[in-house]
Order: structure tokens, then C-alpha cells, then sequence
């Protein structure tokens, strides 16, 4: 994959990101759904794709998106300003810890670093974006309770075990699954992701869905063409 990636309505720089864009990104950017947001936040931007998807979905929204990474964060800046949603983004080169932000938020989304105790990668810059300290995830999902609207949600994109333990330690801070999605390399593999949709609505039912990416080798299914085509151009 080149530096510059094409979108159907914006581009992306990848220049000097450590991670670049990849399918949990793209499939939580396409996913990640809220009635009428006028605040979102993009944990953890990384190039900024994420925020960019939300920024085409939803025309009246203002995004934030915070990279504790500068180099990526400044990236994401230069994203920002070339895209057509300039006027309505903002990219700050901080940590989430760091983070305050002066409005609740309708809809915060998130591709977090998820590998927690595991083998470090080699590369330092790498090694932020990928991997997480202990109490990480604890810290990700109080402070985005504390930032949320009554009516917002919280969307993550995270390995099956660690979806599974946010969702428990989630219950502390009055949120609850409202979704999940379980996503498939394809149907003869198990799922290796969930998209997590957490919200302050405990009454209501939680909703399950299965996403196939693949139909056979280098052949993407129909349900993921449709979830991507209003971004990728080859949809």
C-alpha cells in the first residue's frame, strides 16, 4: 500500500505513521453509527481515517481526534486541512489522559492499541500504537463515560478477549453493550474482532451481528463491499 490512500470523498497521507490504515479501522469507521451527532471523538487517530469516515457520514458533526504519537498526529493534522471537512476537524497531538475536551460527545469511537502483557514489538513507535498498559482499557472507558452525552455511545474495534473484558469493566461506569458485531476473516475461520457499541441505555435489548470479510481467497464478500461503499472507491 502506497503512502496516499483514496477514498471516494478525502485522502489519506500515511507518510511517517507508524501504523497504517488497516481493515479494523476502516470496518469500525463504516460501522460506527449514531442518530444526528454533533461532537464526536476519535481515540488514538492515528492518520485520521477514522475520523475522516465520520466527518463524510455525518455532514453537521464537529470531530475531534487526539494521537498521543506525533508524528502520526501531525499527519492526521495535514489530513485534516487537505480534506473537504477541514472547517469541522480538529487533530490534538496529545495522550487521551491528557485529553480535556470542552463539549460531551455524541459519539466517541476508537481502534486502541489492544495487545496488553504481550510480546513488545521491536519498534518503539510500533510498540505505542499496538500495545497497552495494564489499566489502559479501564482508564479509555471511564474517561470516554465521563466525556459522553447521556444519549452518546462509545464504539471500539478490539480482539475478542479484550472486547469481552471491557464490556464487563464497562458496567462500572453505567455503560452497557447496546451491540456487538463479530467480525470474520471468513466463514471458516473463527471471529478474531468484535466492534463493542456501549452506551447509558441498559434497558434495551443488545443487538448481535456477523460480518464475513472474505468469500474466498482475495475475494471480499458482498456484506463487506456494502458496509465500505460509500468510501472505497473500488466499491
Amino acid at each position: 500500500m502506497g503512502s496516499i490512500f483514496k477514498f471516494k470523498q478525502f485522502e489519506v497521507n500515511q507518510n511517517g505513521c507508524a501504523m497504517k490504515i488497516n481493515t479494523d479501522g476502516v470496518l469500525l469507521g463504516a460501522i460506527a453509527v449514531q442518530q444526528q451527532p454533533l461532537h464526536i471523538l476519535d481515540i488514538g487517530t492515528g492518520t485520521g481515517v477514522i475520523a475522516m469516515m465520520m466527518a463524510q457520514r455525518y455532514p453537521d458533526a464537529r470531530i475531534d481526534a487526539v494521537e498521543i504519537d506525533p508524528a502520526a498526529g501531525a499527519a492526521a493534522a495535514e489530513n485534516f486541512i487537505h480534506s473537504p471537512f477541514a472547517d469541522r476537524m480538529k487533530a490534538y497531538p496529545v495522550s487521551f489522559e491528557e485529553f480535556s475536551g470542552a463539549v460531551k460527545y455524541d459519539l466517541i469511537v476508537s481502534n486502541p492499541p489492544y495487545f496488553v502483557n504481550d510480546l513488545k514489538n521491536p519498534e518503539k513507535r510500533k510498540q505505542v500504537a499496538r500495545h497497552a498498559p495494564e489499566d489502559f482499557f479501564e482508564m479509555l472507558t471511564r474517561k470516554s463515560a465521563a466525556m459522553l452525552s447521556s444519549t452518546g455511545s462509545l464504539w471500539m474495534i478490539l480482539p475478542v478477549k479484550q472486547a469481552q473484558e471491557v464490556i464487563i469493566s464497562a458496567v462500572l461506569y453505567q455503560l452497557h453493550p447496546a451491540r456487538i458485531v463479530h467480525i470474520y476473516s471468513d466463514k471458516f475461520k473463527p471471529e478474531f474482532r468484535q466492534i463493542i457499541c456501549l452506551d447509558f441505555n441498559g434497558a434495551k435489548p443488545l443487538k448481535e451481528e456477523h460480518v464475513y470479510i472474505y468469500e474466498s481467497q482475495g475475494q471480499y464478500t458482498d456484506q463487506y463491499k456494502q458496509l465500505l461503499k460509500d468510501f472505497f472507491l473500488a466499491f
